[in-house]
């Protein structure tokens, strides 16, 4: 069930958004139940755990396809990207600090067109 409601394209849903999503087709759900299993699913490599700051967790079901994050600092909608020049990003070894770099999460922070035309919070 829980994977069921996670499917779709620039689909980030919360363990709650989740929860309420999977409540209308199995009601007697629990948020327990519904973060034992993302927990599962985020280990087994079926989900992403996206930690875009500044709010909840979310879970991004787009393992397939390598991509990044652009996230609305305002309402927190958050989007797959495809940066250009993302291939040539490096991090020279005088800044890993003796580690062994093994994955680059880019996440790129903004105003959508909705909360561009809003008042200032």
């Amino acid at each position: 069930m829980v994977a069921e409601v996670l499917h779709g394209e620039h689909v980030h849903l919360t363990a709650e958004a989740v929860l309420g999503r999977a409540q209308q087709r199995l009601p007697e759900i629990s948020l327990a139940t519904v973060y034992n299993t993302l927990n599962d699913l985020v280990a087994m490599g079926e989900v992403v755990e996206v930690a875009p700051g500044g709010g909840p967790k979310r879970y991004d079901p787009n393992v397939a396809d390598r991509h990044h994050h652009l996230v609305c600092v305002r309402c927190r909608e958050l989007l797959d990207v495809k940066p250009d020049g993302e291939e040539h990003l490096r991090l020279p070894p005088r800044h890993r600090h003796g580690y062994s770099v093994v994955d680059v999460e880019i996440v790129f922070r903004g105003l959508c067109r909705r909360c561009r035309s809003l008042p200032p919070a």
